[in-house]
């Protein structure tokens, strides 16, 4: 692909044949992404955006054209927002030696607006608010079960007495996990820990919700969203493979 404008796209290594570690490639990209972490470029590779090579021990190894690639998907992300479907698709064009234009730089937009890297896009939104009978209607549930919900903290009503939109996932999620018998006292555990998990996504972003840049700001929330939707597929993964275990 073309070389990319910017810091990250110079200097980074005179040749394909000279190979950097993960680590020296986040040296290169925080010149002009600050808020990039180790994380994020591998949930890049994850994603078919950049494909490093591998030494026998498997430790990743990046020629100097992926790291272009990697300053171009962090570019346009952060310039024009464009999700991650439609960068491959320019990465795709480039690669055949196609002209590419992009959009008019964006201007910043909400947290909850931003398509993220394969993340969770909520399906409306966050800031809307329902009643307690809309939740009912919503979910199937009677009064009594969203009772119990909120006695074991899985769901919570904001200070307007309404409801967000994700409650909705929520409680559709406890309704059929109740068709195989589990109640609410049985998700206790669920909740917590994502909660925990909250936590530690809580942990990385802080600084980035800090940062005098008001574009590094805004992308908090998509860092948020990215790391989210890793925790929820690394969770799935760990309970397949103990159930594997379990079964052998």
């Amino acid at each position: 692909m073309p070389r990319t404008q910017g810091g990250a796209g110079d200097g980074t290594a005179t040749g394909d044949s000279a190979l950097l570690s993960i680590g020296a490639v986040l040296g290169q990209l925080q010149d002009e992404f600050p808020e990039v972490t180790i994380s994020k470029i591998r949930f890049l590779e994850a994603e078919g955006l950049v494909e490093p090579q591998r030494t026998p021990s498997g430790y990743r190894k990046f020629a100097a054209r992926d790291v272009e690639r990697l300053a171009y998907v962090l570019r346009v992300q952060r310039d024009h927002y464009l999700p991650l479907r439609v960068i491959r698709e320019h990465l795709d064009a480039l690669d055949r030696g196609e002209h590419v234009p992009l959009p008019a730089p964006a201007e910043p937009r909400d947290g909850h607006d931003l398509l993220t890297d394969g993340g969770i896009e909520p399906e409306t939104p966050a800031e809307l608010r329902i009643g307690r009978a809309e939740l009912l209607a919503a979910t199937g549930a009677d009064g009594e079960e969203l009772d119990q919900w909120e006695s074991y903290g899985l769901v919570e009503a904001g200070r307007d007495g309404g409801y967000d939109a994700e409650t909705v996932n929520i409680g559709r999620l406890i309704v059929d996990l109740g068709r195989f018998g589990l109640e609410p006292r049985h998700l206790r555990a669920v909740k917590a820990a994502a909660d925990r998990e909250a936590g530690l996504v809580e942990q990385v972003v802080a600084p980035l919700r800090l940062h005098r840049n008001p574009q590094t700001r805004t992308h908090a929330e998509v860092t948020a969203r990215e790391l989210a939707a890793l925790s929820v597929r690394l969770h799935a993964a760990m309970v397949q493979s103990a159930l594997r275990v379990k079964l052998l």
